[in-house]
């Protein structure tokens, strides 16, 4: 359940990350929301968590002792006794705020009668994982959002090329190999960030009549934990949606800095592009921006550098709100 249990000794740690969700039936979600924010804010934990009637997800972080106190609180309630989560460890704190929102699902895929609390795929452990892709029978897809699967993904893996998730039953509805009777007994493999969209995507396969459908336990965030890079077929860096912005395997920091602009995860090889501006621009969105809204964004990013000369920390410094929990939203 968790990455690891201290930090590392061989750096100076002092925010610890918890990622978590569970599907569970919450009809009482709404009587949730105070308590679990008065827990989290007399913690001193910052970070985003979603309610719904299907469950619990997002992000949060802190001092280790305020992460267990809130991760405690949590499971006091018996349905979520059980909740898993995974750490990771930071030597600046990944979030400014906490807020605890009301939502009508946890991970937004807009097909009401869909639940995973009934029908999910067949989850296979990151040792195993290798071996399932190795098949040639198995169609494997990435149901992630176009910028993450940019910077990283399985070897072989198929890129929907979504811009949300909520676009990935109509890219379903789109694949000619997919469709029919026949098709149904098609192995299909599918993966995420840490878990949770893939508990809907593949709950959607079943939904649709297929036989076989499995996906990666714990998401790719537990096979770079587990399993060593020599043994990987990772490739790259994965997106996460926090300050860290990416990392690789052993849940190290990645290569990636974040756009302030679009959002968009950027390689030493793409600040190297004539159309990056610190703080206002990249070669994925310099077309995008009209003239005074990049003069906004410079005087913002001018802000952000006043406020660290002066040792201060400046929201626009952040991850924009929406981007700062877990996928899918």
């Amino acid at each position: 359940m968790l990455a690891m249990d201290n930090p590392p000794m061989n750096s100076v740690t002092l925010y610890l990350t918890a990622a978590l969700y569970k599907f569970v039936d919450l009809p009482d979600f709404e009587a949730l929301q105070a308590p679990l924010q008065a827990c989290c804010e007399a913690n001193e934990v910052k970070g985003t968590l979603l309610l719904a009637h299907e469950g619990i997800n997002g992000t949060i972080a802190g001092p280790e002792a305020g992460i267990r106190a809130v991760l405690a609180f949590l499971r006091t309630d018996p349905r979520l006794a059980s909740l898993p989560h995974k750490e990771s460890w930071s030597p600046k704190p990944p979030f400014t705020r906490m807020k605890v929102k009301l939502k009508k699902e946890i991970v937004t895929l807009r097909v009401p009668e869909l639940d995973p609390n009934k029908t999910v795929g067949q989850y296979v452990k990151p040792a195993d994982w290798n071996a399932l892709l190795a098949d040639p029978n198995v169609v494997v897809i990435d149901t992630r959002n176009d910028y993450e699967v940019a910077i990283g993904t399985f070897k072989g893996a198929i890129n929907p090329n979504l811009k949300n998730f909520v676009q990935l039953p109509a890219w379903l509805d789109a694949q000619e190999n997919l469709q029919g009777e026949a098709a149904k007994k098609t192995k299909v493999a599918m993966f995420c960030t840490g878990g949770i969209r893939c508990e809907k995507s593949t709950a959607l396969m079943k939904m649709r009549g297929f036989e076989e459908v499995y996906h990666l336990e714990g998401g790719i965030l537990k096979y770079l934990e587990e399993i060593p890079p020599e043994q990987s077929t990772w490739e790259g860096d994965c997106f996460v949606f926090d300050e860290r912005v990416s990392v690789g395997h052993g849940l190290g920091l990645g290569h990636h800095d974040l756009c302030r602009s679009c959002r968009w995860p950027l390689s030493a090889q793409d600040k190297l592009s004539p159309h990056y501006v610190l703080g206002v621009s990249c070669a994925y969105c310099h077309d995008q921006r009209t003239s005074e809204q990049k003069e906004k964004l410079a005087e913002r990013q001018r802000q952000v550098e006043l406020a660290e000369a002066r040792g201060e920390l400046h929201v626009g410094a952040k991850m924009p709100e929406h981007s700062t929990l877990h996928p899918g939203d």
